[in-house]
């Protein structure tokens, strides 16, 4: 919210109290030290009050700033879930965009909200390169067709992919195996197999017919400036018929996560 807006929201609230008998512009003028005809201008938009100004007018009335707040832009912009009650915790999912650049998601960026269960993701070992520790640390991302396409058929298009932020270390997390990252590219985040040579970082398809791409690392950067995350879990969609009417489910056929309608995901892969 921009400076003006929160003038014209101190503006309106002394209005209502003047309106409801709480309050005069005399009075006003008297607690903040101003002269009336200053009160009387800002209250009739006439003029404009300094940031001393309405830092008086707060003090004096008892008021922060977060009360001049539109209630549903608080809302919008907030960045921090509720604690998930039960066995299951809420994961959130955002653009790849947000994903890559955006240490807390705020509502606004959420997709969607999925459950995943506690001890799952309580079991995933982290591994943080740099300043990782303020950012949330999970984080799910829907795949699109290239990257589907690319990493075929670890991954589909369309598939859900759950994002460790906390886990940008190049270490395999499995001995013998590959991981998985998201990696930061043109604006937005990519799905493959990551490895550093030289200078620079390597990003290799699992569908061979798919090029390799190159990400060079500059001066004052890492490598883990550049790696959003490990992909610890994917989700897809099953076929299932319905009844009367057939629909597509996001199934789950080992219990670790589901939607906030009960709905669960399919394990591709597992920690």
């Amino acid at each position: 919210m921009k400076f003006k807006a929160l003038q014209e929201n101190l503006r309106k609230a002394m209005r209502k109290r003047i309106d409801k008998g709480d309050l005069t512009g005399l009075k006003l003028a008297q607690q903040t030290g101003f002269e009336q005809a200053h009160i009387s201008n800002f209250l009739n938009s006439k003029r404009s009050l300094s940031l001393e100004g309405m830092d008086k007018v707060l003090n004096v009335q008892h008021l922060s700033v977060l009360d001049l707040l539109d209630p549903a832009e608080i809302n919008k912009r907030a960045s921090i879930l509720p604690p998930s009650p039960g066995e299951f915790e809420d994961v959130v999912m955002a653009e790849g965009a947000i994903a890559a650049g955006e240490p807390l998601i705020t509502n606004e960026n959420v997709k969607d909200i999925l459950k995943f269960k506690k001890a799952f993701l309580r079991r995933l070992r982290p591994d943080i390169k740099g300043a990782r520790d303020d950012w949330r640390r999970f984080v799910l991302v829907k795949v699109d067709s290239r990257d589907g396409t690319s990493m075929y058929p670890r991954l589909n298009p369309g598939c859900v992919v759950l994002i460790d932020r906390h886990y940008n270390s190049l270490e395999n997390y499995r001995k013998n195996e590959q991981n998985m990252y998201a990696v930061k590219k043109d604006g937005g985040t990519t799905i493959k197999y990551v490895e550093m040579v030289g200078n620079s970082l390597i990003l290799r398809p699992h569908n061979q017919s798919w090029p390799v791409q190159v990400i060079p690392i500059q001066e004052g950067e890492t490598y883990g400036d550049h790696i959003v995350g490990r992909v610890c879990y994917v989700g897809v969609e099953v076929y299932e018929p319905g009844g009367s009417s057939d629909r597509f489910r996001l199934r789950m056929r080992h219990n670790f996560a589901q939607n906030s309608q009960g709905t669960a995901f399919s394990r591709a892969i597992k920690g």
